[in-house]
């Protein structure tokens, strides 16, 4: 698939205006990882608390009129029971799809990712967070409430990087103390998301570098989650407000963030992965999201 090199005007348009914050946001400084003190610089870029690092991604110049005026990925960190993982794919899936948003749109892209809290404060600056893992999210009904007035208000939440019924069953919980009142929907293949920029013939599932290297070498994998009978159908499954307007979408049995982190892991993957379906996708949904 060719990747287009503009969106149309509208969706920077709709950007401007909006104060959205940038690399002069305060950062989150530090977590306890695995038992270690973890430090997150203000230019993930710096990042160095694992394996995979940064640092070779891109910067970029905004518009010196409207530095502030650009659309800034954000991801949500959230309480977990053990085992999970809010920062899966952190933080060159962050970076990496923040430079391809600027690369192949129009949109005027911070280059500094965020991190945040659950904090009304700060959400309301973002009208996109990504939420990786669910599976073992745990939320106060006080933090359940803060996500859904984001949304209701305005913010939209894409939930990416799990799979299977056990997952699901773990985030379903989540779900319903967020939406004590309402239910998702199955989105068909051929909703706008599919289609808005890039038109996905049907809805594309998104696999591990680690996944694909073992099915290329050997014909089969030995991954716990992606061959799971239950996992082999993608799952798009939105939330939508009293207007209509979808304020959240859940990939579940996708993995777009890897899809974004890993484009550099072999050619072939980007080729057959990154580029035809998690880019791709991933600006679907910023785009509709932003534009609806």
């Amino acid at each position: 698939m060719n990747f287009l090199k503009f969106l149309p005007p509208c969706l920077a348009l709709l950007l401007l205006g909006t104060p959205l914050l940038s690399q002069e946001e305060a950062p989150r400084i530090r977590m306890t990882y695995h038992g270690r003190e973890v430090h997150f610089p203000q230019d993930p870029r710096q990042f160095k608390g694992w394996r995979h690092y940064g640092q070779n991604t891109p910067l970029w110049e905004v518009s010196a009129e409207l530095p502030k005026d650009v659309f800034t990925f954000a991801r949500l960190s959230y309480p977990h029971r053990r085992g999970g993982r809010w920062t899966a794919d952190y933080p060159e899936a962050d970076l990496n799809f923040s430079f391809r948003l600027h690369q192949l749109t129009s949109v005027q892209v911070s280059p500094f990712p965020v991190i945040l809290d659950i904090d009304a404060e700060r959400l309301r600056h973002h009208p996109f967070l990504y939420v990786s893992e669910p599976g073992h999210m745990d939320l106060t009904t006080a933090q359940a409430r803060i996500l859904r007035d984001y949304m209701l208000n305005g913010g939209f939440i894409m939930i990416d990087d799990f799979w299977g019924n056990d997952e699901w069953k773990g985030f379903e919980p989540i779900f319903k103390k967020i939406w004590p009142d309402r239910g998702y929907t199955e989105l068909q293949p051929d909703h706008p998301i599919f289609h808005c920029v890039y038109d996905l013939p049907t809805p594309p599932q998104i696999h591990s570098n680690v996944y694909w290297q073992e099915m290329n070498q050997h014909g089969k994998t030995n991954m716990h989650n992606e061959i799971r009978p239950e996992s082999a159908t993608p799952h798009f499954r939105a939330v939508f407000d009293d207007r209509h307007r979808m304020v959240m979408l859940i990939c579940l049995n996708n993995d777009l963030g890897d899809g974004w982190e890993q484009e550099q892991s072999d050619p072939w993957y980007f080729t057959h992965v990154s580029e035809k379906h998690a880019y791709p996708l991933g600006i679907n949904i910023v785009f509709y999201a932003l534009t609806h």
